[in-house]
């Protein structure tokens, strides 16, 4: 498997520009891939890697969203789409995870989002809250 990560600086979110950002790097990565069997795409913005900050929940949702319109049927105002890029197999079936800051006390909250299919962690994978970013996982199940 292969977990290609996008995502943007503070100052491209600060300037608006999270989505066109996002749609270039993916759109570079759709180019080169020919078997999206084994490719994941992680939702990781840069200010948010080993800062202790973390997208909030909204907005962790609206750029998994950007890519996973396609799955529920419907574009929104987001220009970039996966299917268009790729195919709309492809498109509902990548899973679209979040890396950036997740921890325990994020996790549950993040995971409740209805467009993020799971979690890239980084150092909070060494300590031992990552059992409960693991059974973070079953926010969903139980819903």
């Amino acid at each position: 498997m292969v977990i290609a990560c996008v995502g943007e600086t503070l100052e491209q979110r600060e300037a608006g520009s999270t989505m066109d950002v996002v749609a270039a790097q993916t759109k570079a990565i759709a180019e080169k891939i020919t078997h999206w069997t084994n490719i994941v795409l992680a939702y990781e913005p840069v200010w948010a890697i080993g800062t202790g900050k973390v997208a909030t929940p909204a907005q962790a949702q609206e750029v998994e969203f950007s890519f996973l319109d396609f799955r529920i049927g419907y574009s929104n105002e987001v220009e970039f789409h996966l299917s268009e890029y790729v195919s709309s197999e492809v498109a509902s079936s990548t899973r679209i995870i979040y890396g950036g800051s997740v921890n325990a006390a994020n996790c549950k909250e993040l995971a409740a989002q209805p467009d993020v299919d799971g979690f890239l962690v980084g150092g909070a994978s060494l300590k031992p809250e990552f059992v409960e970013i693991i059974k973070s996982a079953t926010v969903k199940s139980s819903d």
